[in-house]
């Protein structure tokens, strides 16, 4: 009884219950990304807009984006890319039904940071993307932080097909449960952020000069490249001690350079985890 005692307070220990801190994505979930300003890594999220992922993955299976630009880029806004012209044959590029948010799990891992948030009565992260929650309703949804990746619509809800935007500045939050939000940038965010940018006084942000437009050279499936060519990204995983203490350092502006403290709420958008690159 003594051995098997002792065996369970081992197996128990706190060492040995530690969340690891670092976690590698799923390459079935990754996707590449060859822009004129370089690479970008996507992660996308099957767990909240399924059929998003399956038809984005299934067009670029196909091709459809390579040669396509970022025809839409509002500074502090987002930059949307895709078929301008409509023009472009697929055999995948189907209206899509709004996948704004999905009813929350039982076993939903989402994790609590904000309550309640200026635009959510819950925010926090969920499989590690920024995410709300509603607990009368019973909805959890993608929020629209800066590297959101999210589908095109027009004005009816059920209208997203192929083009997609990823967001570029902080204030883009009114666009939560508006819009089928399904992936990340996990990696590349300074390419994206070197996009050519429409002018400061065009409102529809539409870049007309063909030749200003930032290149698509290619996006392919991470399984759909060489091992060897894919990148070794690590993703911060979001119940890990690390993320932990960055919270609560956020909550507490516990430097010496912070007189004023705050009201100890947080911003999840501005404290999202972090990815890193092995060699």
């Amino acid at each position: 009884m003594k051995i098997l005692l002792s065996i369970i307070l081992i197996l128990l220990s706190p060492a040995l219950l530690a969340v690891e801190e670092w976690h590698t994505p799923d390459n079935e979930n990754l996707v590449y990304m060859q822009l004129n300003t370089g690479t970008v890594v996507l992660e996308l999220a099957p767990f909240m807009a399924p059929k998003h992922v399956a038809q984005f993955k299934a067009l670029v299976k196909e091709g459809f984006y390579d040669g396509l630009d970022f025809y839409r880029v509002i500074d502090g806004f987002v930059a949307q890319g895709g078929d301008v012209t409509e023009q472009k044959v697929s055999q995948h590029n189907q209206q899509l039904k709004a996948e704004f948010s999905r009813v929350t799990p039982q076993d939903s891992d989402f994790m609590l940071v904000q309550s309640p948030d200026f635009m959510a009565p819950e925010t926090g992260f969920l499989h590690g993307f920024p995410a709300g929650r509603e607990p009368v309703s019973k909805q959890e949804w993608l929020l629209h932080c800066p590297g959101t990746v999210a589908m095109a619509r027009s004005t009816e809800a059920d209208s997203a097909t192929s083009d997609f935007y990823i967001v570029i500045g902080q204030a883009t939050r009114h666009l939560d449960r508006n819009m089928s939000s399904f992936g990340r940038v996990i990696y590349g965010m300074p390419a994206i952020q070197a996009l050519q940018r429409a002018e400061l006084n065009n409102a529809s942000g539409v870049i007309d000069d063909k030749d200003k437009r930032s290149k698509i050279l290619s996006i392919k499936l991470a399984t759909d490249i060489p091992q060897l060519q894919r990148l070794k990204l690590q993703v911060q995983t979001q119940q890990s001690e690390a993320v932990q203490q960055r919270l609560a350092s956020a909550r507490a502006l516990e430097s010496e350079f912070f007189h004023f403290k705050g009201n100890g709420n947080i911003d999840v958008c501005y404290y999202q985890l972090k990815s890193r690159l092995v060699e």
